[in-house]
């Protein structure tokens, strides 16, 4: 049943409206502001009738308030005297859906409530997927200004337009899909579907027929023919995630179809013209694979036109700012569940994480933090423990001499300029080596410096260590 909200001073238009259209309408009266608000509240009243009579008292004050409410996704419909005509039609142009004469033709009514909660349902359902699209476009958005980050925008920037086969590699958790996504839509098939494919989740009993499709019949219990995510790409990009699991049959399959542009559904002779971009994505190292004999050498060489490397966060802790705050707007949102920002020092306990995860580990980890979090912004407290730990014991300038501490803090400089010196000066490597993260290495290469007094000797160890980018 449509549910209206009528916003009257006269009280016996509600018993005469029910009992006309007491069967497809629901009416509830409201005679002031408050109660309108109240009604719209609440989200279960679909069309509101303003009823404007030129003998009622505070006419101006109902009027200013229709016009501050008429931008909601509730329609409206006025209903006022010969004398408010003018009134009435100002209303509309400035969004009210219609107007209708006072006393109303029933029948007249009836059409416009039916109308105005049409247009309703469908403005809210034109918010609701322009919403959904709008949320898909920010994940999408790739985010991170580093060096890194830049060279990945520039890569994306030159394929997206080119149909040439990319390969995106990277460790689990870095983004290979973000940046799958990104190629496609900036290309000219942005707007054609993006098909995503988890090969290493589908069986190898099944993964010919999920890729190619099967017609009726073609092995046992089969209902009916179904297109295959070939087919379903159509005109737009298919997204082929963890080509690595792919078994060495189904790696002839592929190159066949790469090198055809044609395939055939399981159980047909038919074949069908491969239309759609590929994009291929792994987290292995297909050329050992190659060497190795698991990968073969020609479909490697037939995908890997263009290589795409996501780079670890390790990689661009510089980054871990921006993806943090992205996160904390994001899930605040959908959690409804507004946030403000990150208390400092729980900034630096995120940068001075390994993040083994990745931007993975860290998104996942910002949604945690949410759901703990107390109020708007989000601190040290609210993190897991790991981090907090390594940020609450920080690496203190002055320990007294010869304290375990002491030896302690001296050991792991040792450790970091040998890490630094046996990497060439690469600090990225060198955190790498020692699995701790390159800010932690910048603090330790820091009290590595000459000149750095701890009680009463000066630290030495290490001084070519700060001289290496």
């Amino acid at each position: 049943m449509i549910c209206v909200g009528l916003f009257s001073q006269d009280c016996a238009l509600q018993p005469l409206l029910s009992s006309a259209l007491g069967r497809e309408f629901q009416f509830s009266f409201e005679s002031d502001e408050a109660g309108i608000n109240r009604l719209l509240s609440e989200e279960n009243c679909h069309v509101m009738i303003l009823d404007l009579n030129s003998n009622h008292d505070s006419l101006k004050e109902r009027i200013e308030c229709a016009r501050r409410m008429i931008a909601s996704n509730v329609a409206w419909v006025i209903m006022a005297d010969d004398g408010l005509r003018s009134t009435a039609t100002e209303l509309v142009r400035q969004g009210a859906y219609g107007y209708c004469r006072r006393p109303p033709s029933i029948r007249d009514l009836r059409i416009m409530l039916q109308r105005a909660y049409e247009s309703s349902a469908l403005k809210k359902q034109f918010d609701a997927a322009q919403q959904r699209l709008d949320a898909a476009k920010d994940r999408d958005r790739m985010i991170g200004a580093s060096p890194q980050m830049q060279n990945v925008h520039h890569l994306i920037d030159c394929v997206a337009n080119i149909e040439a086969s990319v390969l995106v590699t990277g460790e689990s958790g870095t983004g290979k899909e973000l940046v799958a996504r990104a190629i496609h839509n900036r290309g000219a098939r942005g707007n054609r579907p993006f098909v995503a494919v988890a090969c290493g989740a589908i069986p190898e009993t099944l993964i010919e027929a999920e890729l190619f499709g099967h017609e009726k019949g073609a092995f046992t219990g089969t209902v009916g023919a179904r297109e295959g995510f070939f087919e379903q790409a159509g005109d737009g990009t298919l997204f082929l995630d963890e080509i690595g699991e792919l078994s060495l049959y189904t790696q002839v399959k592929l190159l066949r179809v790469l090198q055809q542009r044609e395939f055939s559904r399981l159980g047909s002779n038919r074949l069908v013209p491969l239309r759609a971009r590929l994009i291929f994505a792994t987290h292995r190292d297909l050329g050992e694979m190659v060497a190795q004999g698991k990968f073969r050498q020609d479909l490697y060489y037939r995908i890997n036109v263009m290589k795409i490397e996501t780079p670890s966060l390790q990689e661009h802790a510089e980054d871990i700012p921006h993806f943090a705050t992205h996160f904390l707007r994001h899930y605040g949102q959908i959690f409804q569940k507004p946030m403000e920002s990150i208390e400092p020092n729980a900034m630096e306990a995120l940068q001075g994480y390994s993040w083994p995860g990745n931007v993975r580990e860290l998104e996942n980890l910002v949604q945690r933090a949410i759901i703990l979090a107390p109020g708007k912004v989000l601190r040290l407290q609210d993190l897991p423990a790991n981090l907090r730990e390594e940020a609450v014991a920080p690496i203190e300038d002055c320990i007294p001499g010869g304290s375990f501490e002491r030896q302690l803090r001296d050991y792991k400089i040792r450790l970091a300029a040998t890490a630094v010196k046996e990497n060439n000066g690469n600090k990225t490597l060198a955190a790498r080596s020692l699995s701790i993260s390159r800010a932690y290495l910048h603090r330790l290469i820091r009290l590595a410096e000459p000149g750095v007094i701890c009680g009463q000797d000066t630290l030495n160890i290490g001084t070519e260590a700060h001289l290496i980018n």
